[in-house]
């Protein structure tokens, strides 16, 4: 969503709130008693803020992928009923800080997290959201501040638990990370105003998430360290695979092992994103799959990611992105209560890392910044059906003999395959490279580069039939 569009939405998006308003409370008396009759069977392990005092569930939930009804273009995508019942299992079962965004849900996620949560008592509940200043238009201080007043709109609140100078490190338009942070939050004064809101009590939590460029996350870390503005949290992408190999993956991100153990110098609480990798880590090759399932066979591999993300004393929640009531579910189980990991088991997720890493997939978490696509591609689906055939090993190979019968048939499969799960207008094909993209993908993958890859295999395996 470009910034034209962005206005134009929360604009009609403000004129409509009264009327979903309307139709929310009626299912509130049935949302209530149903949130009555799923108590937890064990307590949801929680983390304790040091700055506030705060008990906070160690699983957060992440408003970015909420479940949605068909819609025509331009409409609210959301499904605020599915929604809903979403937010009152997950405060039943003990989960209590809420992470939305501005841009999250094409700007429509603060909208639908205010419904859902304002039927409950806002001191049941932890809301985080952002400064998503990301586009030149809105570095202007009075528009940071029109984002920061409509998110109070939007989320039905006078204030703002946790607020996050969103994606801080990200570059563009020939600009270093640090200069694109000085023209967002600095230059403009911004940064200072966010410093103000807290004293007087409209943020009581600041901090940032980080992705990209390591020089803005240590300068920010010094300003800390000599007193210059004091970070209450900082949200980092933390996860088996990223923790050693995220740099080698990606030279423009960072080791998580890095980006934590700074962090827990400082006692500065971390909140975790990405733990499941934007789902890679749920749906692992099935030899890796066996390596688990021998440790523990009820666990699932995101059961065993969550542990991972869960285990680190500095860590405050972490975020997931829960989108059926079956990941719901799953997770407040496996932090209810947590049970952390042994020596042994980390050292065990260090070497499945480890093959993981050797596979080289693409590192799309499907987090769609990238979209929409000015030319239509679905940017995350090509790379999701591609790293899906790598993991399960469905790669035709035909060491120069293309009529070998395992090649043809593997072939046909990756093809048909690749057709069924994305429309040829989407295909990769269509890339231009016009480079839009590559400016707001947080994991820094040089997407044009990496559509070309994929045609030219595509190419590759239409030309041997």
């Amino acid at each position: 969503m470009n910034r034209r569009d962005f206005i134009q939405h929360t604009a009609a998006a403000v004129a409509g709130t009264s009327v979903l308003l309307t139709a929310c409370k009626k299912n509130s008396a049935v949302s209530r008693q149903y949130s009555e009759n799923t108590k937890p069977a064990e307590a949801m392990t929680t983390r304790v803020n040091p700055n506030t005092g705060d008990h906070v569930s160690l699983l957060g939930y992440g408003m970015m992928r909420l479940p949605e009804k068909n819609h025509t273009e331009g409409e609210n995508p959301i499904d605020q009923e599915a929604v809903n019942r979403l937010v009152d299992y997950a405060l039943a079962h003990g989960v209590n800080y809420f992470d939305t965004s501005p841009v999250y849900c094409q700007g429509f996620s603060e909208q639908a997290t205010g419904i859902a949560l304002s039927r409950h008592p806002r001191n049941s509940y932890f809301i985080a959201t952002k400064m998503s200043n990301f586009w030149p238009e809105s570095w202007p201080i009075e528009e940071s501040k029109a984002i920061f007043e409509r998110s109070l709109q939007f989320l039905q609140t006078d204030y703002i638990d946790y607020l996050l100078l969103h994606s801080v490190g990200r570059g563009g338009q020939g600009l270093s990370g640090m200069e694109v942070f000085n023209g967002r939050f600095m230059d403009n004064g911004v940064l200072d105003w966010l410093v103000e809101q807290k004293r007087i009590g409209r943020i009581r939590n600041l901090g940032f998430s980080y992705h990209g460029d390591i020089d803005v996350f240590d300068t920010l870390l010094r300003w800390h360290d000599e007193g210059k503005y004091h970070w209450d949290f900082v949200q980092i992408e933390l996860n088996y695979l990223d923790w050693d190999y995220a740099n080698e993956i990606n030279e423009r991100n960072t080791d998580a092992s890095y980006l934590y153990a700074e962090l827990a110098k400082r006692a500065i609480p971390a909140v975790i994103m990405e733990p499941l990798l934007g789902g890679r880590l749920a749906k692992l090759p099935p030899s890796v799959v066996r390596q688990l399932k021998q440790r523990d066979i009820h666990a699932t591999p995101a059961a065993w990611a969550f542990r991972y993300a869960g285990t680190p004393k500095y860590v405050l929640t972490v975020l997931s992105g829960m989108r059926y009531i079956e990941h719901v579910q799953e997770n407040c189980i496996t932090y209810s209560p947590l049970k952390p990991l042994s020596e042994e088991e980390n050292a065990m997720l260090m070497q499945i890392a480890k093959e993981l890493y050797e596979i080289q997939e693409v590192p799309c978490t499907g987090c769609n910044y990238c979209m929409p696509c000015p030319y239509g591609i679905n940017i995350p689906a090509v790379f999701g059906y591609y790293n899906n055939c790598l993991k399960e090993d469905i790669f035709p190979s035909s060491d120069g003999m293309t009529e070998d019968k395992a090649f043809r048939r593997d072939r046909k499969r990756w093809l048909i395959g690749y057709d069924r799960k994305i429309p040829h207008m989407r295909q990769a094909d269509h890339c231009i490279g016009c480079n839009r993209c590559i400016a707001q993908c947080p994991q820094h993958i040089d997407i044009p580069l990496e559509m070309h890859k994929i045609d030219q295999y595509v190419e590759q395996l239409k030309q041997s039939i």
